[in-house]
């Protein structure tokens, strides 16, 4: 049975670089993603969903650079959260330029470059959590949820407007 799932499921398929270029492709306008003329109230519970499912589907590539924004806000807005993953990222850039060195051993065993980067991620965990990383994190993911709900509620799209719906609404 687990072999059959380890066989569907290829590491290898997940590729960043195209990931990144088809979000760039599917980004929208932004002066369409901020025309505040079509935010309108939604009039229906039913509008409510249909806007909801077909804004998120539109505008998913700009609600991650929504998401984006908003992370990169709360940790230049925290400077200890700043200055936690400044030191992260140094160690790590320490442990790289020793790794081309030669090969690292701890307690009489290589390391490779991933296990080191995961050892110095361990070792920072205190030092993010005294930063207040677990409540940033906490902030983003609400600010975004709320940023983006509300944007995709009452964003009003033309094709959005199903004409028998409307005679419906009229009766």
């Amino acid at each position: 049975m687990f072999t059959s799932m380890a066989s569907n499921f290829n590491i290898n398929a997940f590729k960043p670089n195209e990931w990144i270029s088809k979000r760039r492709e599917t980004l929208k306008p932004w002066s369409d993603f901020m025309n505040f003329s079509k935010f309108k109230k939604p009039t229906t519970p039913g509008q409510i969903g249909i806007r909801l499912f077909k804004n998120l589907n539109h505008f998913q590539s700009n609600y991650l650079f929504v998401f984006v924004f908003l992370a990169i806000y709360c940790v230049l807005t925290s400077p200890f959260l700043l200055l936690a993953m400044m030191a992260f990222a140094g160690g790590c850039y320490i442990l790289y330029l020793k790794n081309k060195e030669g090969s690292i051993r701890l307690f009489g065993k290589e390391l490779s470059l991933a296990q080191l980067y995961a050892t110095a991620g361990i070792c920072s965990i205190p030092l993010f959590i005294f930063a207040g990383a677990g409540s940033a994190v906490f902030w983003i993911i609400g600010a975004s949820i709320f940023v983006i709900l509300l944007h995709a509620v009452f964003y009003a799209r033309e094709e959005q407007e199903d004409p028998f719906m409307m005679q419906m609404n009229i009766v």
